[in-house]
């Protein structure tokens, strides 16, 4: 079994950074593929980035690109979210997710097995 536990979240303003951080402990080596999704209040879940085993292929919505960076550090068994230039629109619960078998990056939340608690990422204007 594997848990994932992210941490970072918080108010801040329309402009600012805010540094997700999600680490995974148990089977670790079972993250292989893992990516980070959000859900607003009312919405559906959405995909924001995902980055594959090697950390060597990335991907972003198109609603965060150039904004947002994922990056993982294997040997912490942790994987990252950069914010930059947050709106009011990035306000959401942001959750990460693994999966243990692939290794490429991973858009859809179906092909995901693991999933972390969330944290609530606040954005005001």
């Amino acid at each position: 079994q594997v848990q994932l536990v992210e941490s970072g979240g918080g108010l801040v303003q329309a402009g600012g950074s805010l540094r997700l951080s999600c680490a995974a402990s148990g089977r670790t080596f079972s993250t292989r593929a893992m990516g980070w999704f959000r859900q607003a209040p009312g919405k559906e879940r959405e995909f924001v980035a995902a980055i594959s085993w090697s950390g060597g292929s990335t991907r972003y919505a198109d609603s965060v690109k150039g904004r947002f960076t994922i990056s993982r550090d294997n040997a912490k068994n942790t994987v990252y979210l950069q914010m930059n230039t947050l709106k009011p629109d990035d306000t959401a619960v942001y959750y990460c997710a693994a999966d243990p078998a692939r290794t490429g990056v991973i858009l859809s939340a179906a092909g995901y097995v693991y999933w972390g608690q969330g944290t609530q990422v606040t954005v005001s204007s």
